[in-house]
């Protein structure tokens, strides 16, 4: 059809804490369409919260971004991801505590997780961490979207779980 613009967008997942804040930052980014907060990278079928704070599970508390990417690039969120969390603490970010708190990129295709690799390297190597980077690069898994009383909860409830 000729005169019709096809949109495209693209879908990013990070980890990096409490899926309250991370889903706000997320969200005020230029580009960004949509967000909605959940859990992935687990053994565990269609987890709930009390489930993955038992940290038995292996799903972190993450955020998928649908975002397009001629308006925002996906170095531009990965730079956002490091900037807004400790990516030196395993396992943890600030009071929280657990595998389910991890820092974690988990790409969507063999480029987004060679860009992954390539800004962590970069970022490492400038030295601006306290310690070693400790941030997971892996596959994207079944992303399990979280309770709906968790999709966007700092926004209707004041913010409650701290980022940088």
């Amino acid at each position: 059809m000729e005169g019709i613009l096809k949109m495209t967008h693209e879908k990013a997942t990070f980890a990096a804490g409490c899926f309250w804040g991370v889903e706000e930052l997320f969200a005020q980014v230029p580009g960004v369409v949509a967000t909605r907060v959940g859990y992935i990278g687990g053994q565990l079928e269609d987890p709930t919260y009390k489930q993955v704070c038992t940290d038995t599970t292996g799903h972190a508390e993450a955020v998928e971004v649908d975002f397009d990417p001629e308006k925002v690039s996906y170095e531009t969120l990965l730079e956002k991801f490091w900037a807004i969390h400790d990516p030196t603490t395993l396992n943890r970010q600030g009071p929280d505590v657990g595998s389910q708190y991890r820092s974690a990129v988990f790409y969507h295709s063999p480029h987004q997780g060679g860009t992954a690799q390539l800004v962590k390297d970069r970022l490492a190597a400038t030295k601006d961490f306290a310690g070693p980077i400790v941030t997971e690069i892996v596959e994207a898994g079944l992303f399990y979207e979280a309770e709906e009383y968790h999709q966007k909860y700092n926004q209707k409830h004041g913010r409650h779980c701290g980022v940088f």
